[in-house]
């Protein structure tokens, strides 16, 4: 049942959010203090129990998939997130959004999508893993170099914000995997299911705060999100095909490219571009539609593979 409820993920994300728009005063109040990142340090740490010192000598196995994701992770989504915004001309305050998320690693819920779509769930975790363990100095570098043309990028505040929620996080909960390997088998169950709804809380959360204005411009940015994440997985699985990996690989690859931690990218405008009110809401719109285009492709491969 809750590897059911798991699965439904794109499900839960649309409920929340369209609650959040026609009664933001349900979530507003907790869009407040330290709560948004409290909770993205919640999902990364239950990220981290799922993890284990084996899962980083698999590196070594495939070392080739992982570069190539890698690589395509940290140069083609910045660079197409500074075109789309570019393209479509849109204010500082949406395009520095989608450039954080450009730069953000892989998403804590490509491992779901890749098990839906009977991917390499272990290669897609490594990559998860090498991405995000990255994003303390590669996100800082590459906001600074796509953005900082736009605003003033305080890179040593997105270093240290990163470092704080994602990294330490991570750490302890591979350090609790190894500590307390019987009490992480307890909750380990419930824990993907928690991290669902982690990410789809703190997008609610900014849904409820910046409601009207996602009213407002919600074409445009469920546009420019759409053109990053869609870009994304075909730019992933055709470089993939192309390079001759087995149809396996190549969507795993497709879906970690294709999906970034939004969460992060929402945390991380909030704390490093405090003036601009606005700018969480692109990594919102993004949780929402990289979700939905993952969930759809994940579907489709499922079927087609399946006997």
């Amino acid at each position: 049942m809750l590897q059911k409820l798991t699965l439904l993920f794109p499900l839960w994300m649309i409920l929340l959010c369209a609650t959040a728009l026609i009664w933001p005063e349900w979530f507003v109040f907790l869009n407040q203090g330290s709560i948004v990142v409290l909770i993205l340090a919640f999902v990364m740490l239950c990220m981290g129990l799922t993890l284990t010192f084996d899962d980083f000598r698999r590196i070594a196995r495939m070392p080739k998939a992982v570069a190539i994701g890698f690589a395509v992770q940290y140069s083609i989504m910045p660079f197409l997130a500074y075109s789309i915004a570019y393209t479509l001309n849109l204010p500082d305050y949406f395009a520095v959004g989608l450039i954080l998320v450009g730069c953000c690693p892989g998403g804590t819920a490509s491992n779901l999508v890749t098990y839906i779509a009977k991917a390499d769930v272990a290669l897609s975790v490594v990559m998860t893993v090498c991405s995000t363990l990255a994003a303390v100095v590669l996100t800082p570098l590459l906001t600074q170099l796509f953005a900082g043309a736009l605003v003033p990028v305080d890179s040593w505040l997105l270093f240290k914000q990163t470092l704080q929620v994602v990294i330490l996080p991570v750490v302890l909960g591979i350090l609790l995997n190894r500590w307390v390997p019987r009490l992480v088998q307890s909750v380990m169950p419930i824990a993907p299911l928690l991290s669902v709804l982690g990410v789809c809380v703190i997008c609610a959360i900014v849904f409820a705060a910046h409601a009207e204005s996602i009213l407002s411009h919600g074409a445009e940015l469920i546009l420019a999100a759409a053109l990053l994440h869609g870009s994304g997985f075909l730019v992933g699985y055709r470089l993939a095909k192309l390079l001759g990996f087995h149809p396996q690989t190549a969507r795993t690859i497709s879906i970690e490219v294709g999906m970034q931690n939004s969460g992060l990218a929402i945390v991380l405008a909030k704390q490093v571009f405090p003036m601009l009110l606005l700018t969480p809401v692109v990594g919102a719109v993004s949780a929402l539609m990289h979700s939905l285009i993952g969930s759809l492709l994940a579907v489709f491969w499922r079927i087609r593979i399946t006997p």
